[in-house]
């Protein structure tokens, strides 16, 4: 049901997206098992099946979330019919690292993903994670989509397709496909299905095999992207194709959610959907600002959270995700993590965070940068710890140094923007140590308050708030030592390895998981 190279559909593909769901419709019917005194009604309502969907590389441009460019009425229907979290957040603005927090509930620093998988950077050993937990009691779990996060083997999916990043945007209509056959095997067991889509992640492809069936066009896109600053006619189109890939990420999600009503078993299955982190737009992916940490994130259950659209603006992140799905099937006492359960604070029975934590470095050897933040429910605090360096990675998108990265600004339109926009600008390319921004006024952190005279109290009292979370979480690179030694091999491995060639060298192993991993570990 695919097109060829020239982008034109095959005489026997379906012309649009509901002649696709009638023939998914047939497919996913014709998998499903028919079973005969497998387990009783009670034993089948008992544990929850579990769907967390995971998208790319995009912010809260939703139609549910208040953008009226795209067309997304199947992501807007899970918030309709379950809570939406208007404040939620990623710890770290890359893919790893974030999935890692997912998947393990805790921070990069604390599990040792720290930096792309793609890039060898790995966990400092086997955590508890989702699939592991919900294994042991009794799911069947699997994943679709790419995994990322290293070591592969610390996540035990039975059942693991479509494992390439697949950023063609390809076949999309297999992941539906996949999940019925996934559903299909299981039988009446209880099941965990992660599902990762690829887009809205870079290149920006507007249709691909006929999806979307509904494009967007920059005559329709009043202006980029709010957090980019700078507006003109080239960043326009490519917010457009932005826009695209988000409408078929919808289309996408439609098929699956169609696959699961298909099984007879979505009264009772927790769909759990967020995306990793921000758009790769200027200031946003790879960045420490609110347009490369602020996420989407729903969660439906008919059987656990009814009452219809609920809108939360409690403060909530992407390590909340393991909790709420312990939460969810046993109590949550049972694992030590730093999150909360969503269900919780869904049912108004637990509150947020009071403050929002995330860490960066980037995610290679070449763009090492790292950087922490927190925020509380007014101000934002940003601590670059190279400070007094330019950020490496400023200039992939000034310069789009890679052919699939033009989203970026340019040199010649910053140029053109009015001073206090220059400065916005030049303060990501040269970070001061530490920047704060009052969100409520500032949502986009144009404006640097670290050095305004009325907020020094504020300043310090994030200052505190941020040391206290690193200490207690035992960041590594509070210490002089790790840092002092991250920072040599880093050094050393892009002299001798220049431009990414250690990804090629299959004998190639960072040393950070020892000795971060035994001051983190108390391994010594």
């Amino acid at each position: 049901m695919m097109v060829g190279s020239q982008g034109k559909c095959r005489w026997w593909v379906a012309p649009s997206y509901w002649s696709i769901q009638k023939w998914l419709r047939f497919a996913f019917l014709s998998l499903i098992p028919v079973v005969h005194g497998a387990c009783t009604p009670d034993d089948q309502n008992t544990l929850p099946n579990i769907i967390l969907i995971v998208s790319e590389d995009h912010g809260q441009d939703l139609g549910c979330y208040g953008n009226q460019n795209v067309h997304t009425p199947h992501i807007d229907s899970l918030a309709k019919s379950g809570v939406k979290f208007i404040n939620a957040y990623t710890t770290y603005s890359v893919c790893s690292p974030s999935r890692s927090s997912i998947l393990t509930g805790l921070y990069p620093h604390q599990n040792g993903q720290i930096g792309l998988a793609t890039h060898n950077f790995e966990m400092y050993k086997a955590f508890e994670n989702i699939p592991s937990f919900l294994k042991a009691r009794g799911y069947r779990t699997g994943c679709l989509g790419k995994l990322h996060v290293n070591p592969e083997s610390a996540f035990p999916f039975d059942f693991h397709e479509i494992e390439s990043s697949n950023f063609a945007k390809e076949r999309m209509g297999d992941y539906a496909i996949k999940a019925a056959e996934f559903i299909k095997a299981g039988g009446e067991q209880p099941f965990f299905l992660m599902v990762n889509f690829p887009d809205a992640h870079f290149p920006l492809l507007r249709k691909v095999d006929c999806l979307p069936t509904i494009e967007v066009s920059a005559d329709n896109v009043l202006s980029t992207l709010p957090f980019v600053g700078a507006d003109t006619e080239r960043l326009r189109e490519l917010t457009a194709d932005y826009y695209s890939q988000i409408n078929r990420l919808d289309e996408s999600i439609g098929m699956l959610l169609d696959s699961l009503k298909a099984t007879a078993k979505a009264e009772n299955a927790l769909i759990i959907y967020l995306s990793d982190h921000g758009a790769q737009f200027s200031r946003g992916k790879t960045t420490n600002y609110e347009a490369g940490l602020k996420i989407p994130l729903i969660m439906t259950w008919p059987k656990g959270l009814t009452g219809g659209e609920v809108m939360s603006d409690q403060m909530v992140s992407v390590i909340d995700v393991f909790p709420t799905i312990v939460d969810a099937v046993s109590a949550l006492s049972e694992v030590e993590l730093p999150g909360r359960s969503l269900i919780k604070i869904a049912k108004g029975q637990q509150a947020g965070h009071e403050y929002i934590y995330a860490g960066g470095m980037i995610g290679t050897a070449k763009y090492f940068y790292p950087k922490r933040s927190v925020r509380g429910k007014k101000y934002k605090l940003i601590h670059t710890l190279f400070s007094g360096e330019p950020d490496p990675y400023f200039t992939v998108y000034t310069d789009h140094i890679y052919p699939t990265v033009l989203s970026g600004t340019s040199r010649e339109e910053i140029a053109s923007l009015p001073v206090e926009l220059k400065d916005v600008y030049d303060r990501w390319e040269n970070p001061p140590a530490f920047e704060l921004y009052d969100l409520e006024h500032d949502p986009w952190e144009f404006t640097n308050l670290a050095d305004d005279p009325n907020h020094q109290e504020e300043l310090k009292r994030l200052k505190s708030v941020l040391n206290d979370w690193r200490a207690n979480t035992r960041d590594p690179f509070m210490d002089s030592l790790n840092f002092n030694t991250i920072r040599a091999e880093v050094d050393s491995i892009n002299k001798y390895y220049p431009d990414h060639s250690y990804q090629k060298d299959t004998a190639f192993r960072w040393r950070y998981p020892e000795y971060f991993g035994d001051y983190v570990l108390n391994r010594k």
